[in-house]
């Protein structure tokens, strides 16, 4: 099982940036691919971005393609988000998932979750 922990979220302005981490401990290989999901007020889980293990195929959400960008740093297993000019939209609870499923950004595919920060964006 592998164990998350996120941290990084806050009280930003519009046009603000943040940047969120992800530290995974416990059994860290048995996964292959992780990712950011955000959750609204009164809104389901959503993925935000994804990315392998090893560094490749990431995926963005429309809404954040070209705003965010996911990256990771193996030795310290730790995966970032890394969030530019952001909107009230933005603002929601941000989670970190694993998953041993290949090429998917879909919520349902994942099966180890940390507990959220949440991340809001407001004047």
């Amino acid at each position: 099982q592998v164990q998350l922990v996120e941290s990084g979220g806050g009280l930003v302005q519009p046009g603000g940036s943040l940047r969120l981490s992800c530290v995974a401990s416990g059994d860290t290989l048995n996964y292959y691919r992780i990712g950011w999901f955000r959750q609204a007020p009164g809104k389901a889980r959503a993925g935000v971005s994804c990315i392998n293990r090893s560094g490749g195929s990431t995926y963005y959400s429309a809404a954040v393609k070209g705003r965010f960008t996911i990256s990771g740093d193996n030795a310290k297993n730790t995966v970032y988000l890394q969030m530019n000019d952001l909107n009230p939209e933005d603002t929601g609870v941000y989670f970190c998932a694993t998953t041993t499923r290949i090429g998917t950004c879909h919520m349902g595919d994942f099966d180890s979750w940390g507990q959220g920060t949440q991340v809001t964006v407001s004047s």
